[in-house]
Parts: C-alpha cells; sequence; structure tokens
C-alpha cells in the first residue's frame, strides 16, 4: 500500500452544493485543504486553472451529464488525476468517464477508503507521467536520429553532384587539351567538396554531437556492431 499523503490541495466538484459540503468535511478531516469547490460546469475550468489542485474529486449525482461534463472541464485545465466518486456502480458512466480523462473511481463508503483510493491513485498517476516522460524521451531521440540520417543523406547528395560535375568538367577540358581549365575544374572542385564537408559538419553539430563522435560515426561499419 503506497505511504499515505497528507496536506494535499483538493478541488471538490458536485452538481449539489450540501454534497460539497460533506464532502469538503471527509477532506478536510483527513487532513487535506479544500481549494476550489464548483457545481458549475461552465465555471469549474476557470477555478480548476486557477488553483491548480493536487488532486480532483467528482461527485455523481442524479444528474450524469453534469458529472461528465464536470470531469471534462477538470481534465481540460488540470495536470492532476481526477477521482470519480459513486453512490453505486455504474460500469457505462465509468466506461464514459474515462474517454474524457477520468483516471479513477471509488464507490462511495467511508473516509479510510477514500484516502486509500487517492494514495493509490496519486501512486499510479506518477507511473503513468514517468511512463510518459520515457516515450516522450524515446520520440526525440528517434527524431533526432531521423534528422541526422536526413543530413547524411543531403551531405552525400551534395558531394555526388558537386564531385561528379566537376570532375567531368576537368576530364573534358583534359581530353580537349585544354590543361589549365582542366586544373583549375579539380582545384574548384576540391574547395566545392571541402566547404560541402564543412557546412555539412556543422549541421551535425548542431544536432548536438561532438567532432569526435561525427569522426567516430563516419568509420563505423554495419558489421562493427
Amino acid at each position: 500500500m503506497p505511504e499515505a499523503r497528507s496536506n494535499l490541495r483538493v478541488l471538490i466538484a458536485n452538481e449539489k452544493l450540501d454534497r460539497l459540503g460533506m464532502l469538503a468535511k471527509v477532506v478536510e478531516g483527513l487532513g487535506h485543504r479544500v481549494v476550489g469547490r464548483s457545481v458549475d460546469v461552465k465555471e469549474v475550468a476557470a477555478l480548476t486553472a486557477r488553483q491548480r489542485p493536487d488532486v480532483a474529486l467528482v461527485g455523481l449525482g442524479f444528474d450524469s451529464e453534469h458529472a461528465l461534463g464536470l470531469v471534462s472541464e477538470i481534465v481540460r485545465e488540470a495536470y492532476c488525476p481526477v477521482i470519480a466518486i459513486l453512490g453505486e456502480a455504474d460500469a457505462s458512466w465509468v466506461a464514459e468517464a474515462a474517454k474524457r480523462g477520468l483516471f479513477s473511481y471509488i464507490v462511495e463508503s467511508d473516509a479510510e477508503d477514500l484516502q486509500s483510493a487517492i494514495d493509490i491513485t496519486l501512486r499510479r498517476f506518477a507511473d503513468a507521467q514517468a511512463l510518459k516522460g520515457a516515450f516522450e524521451r524515446q520520440d526525440a531521440a528517434t527524431r533526432r536520429e531521423h534528422e541526422l540520417a536526413e543530413a547524411r543523406q543531403r551531405q552525400a547528395l551534395e558531394l555526388h553532384d558537386s564531385v561528379v560535375q566537376g570532375l567531368a568538367t576537368a576530364q573534358l577540358a583534359h581530353d580537349l587539351g585544354h590543361e589549365s581549365e582542366s586544373r583549375a575544374a579539380l582545384a574548384a572542385t576540391l574547395e566545392s567538396a571541402k566547404k560541402i564537408v564543412g557546412d555539412s559538419l556543422d549541421q551535425l553539430k548542431d544536432t548536438g554531437l561532438t567532432t569526435a563522435q561525427l569522426i567516430r560515426d563516419a568509420g563505423a561499419h554495419p558489421d562493427d556492431d
């Protein structure tokens, strides 16, 4: 069982004020602070954005659409898990609420069960955020590799076009007996190749690679792994 957390900033929402009052007493009795109360779907988003709670509790009353609206608006504004408190099990409502971002739910019982639900939800929420971060880092690494591959491809194409055309010009001048033009074409081709390689190295280093890494990668062969 995860270690219980106290002094959480909790937002509570329900369709009736009297139910909010009862829930607030339970939450505060657990050592937490109620930082916002709402019965209005139109106002709960602004309240959530302003208070930035650690966790939000939404009670399911008679109006299931109202409760779904509360969940949707809180999720849209809050970087925190939303827990639904149900009077009785309602699988269809929970399924729809989950589509809107509900993180977990509890069938109303007592304060101890609510605290356990909060603790477990916060632990799972933290794990989910860590997993999300790992996926984002992997995506970033994949994008970086793709950018490097594109940069290498551009370098190869530019080198091919410049060198082949330059050598063809030099060869033609040589065949025609224009040695000075042939040497000039070879010199120009060499300078062009140097510039392309230099620019390509700068572009690759902009992606975060060092010169040593570039040299190592350039000398690597597929069979080296």
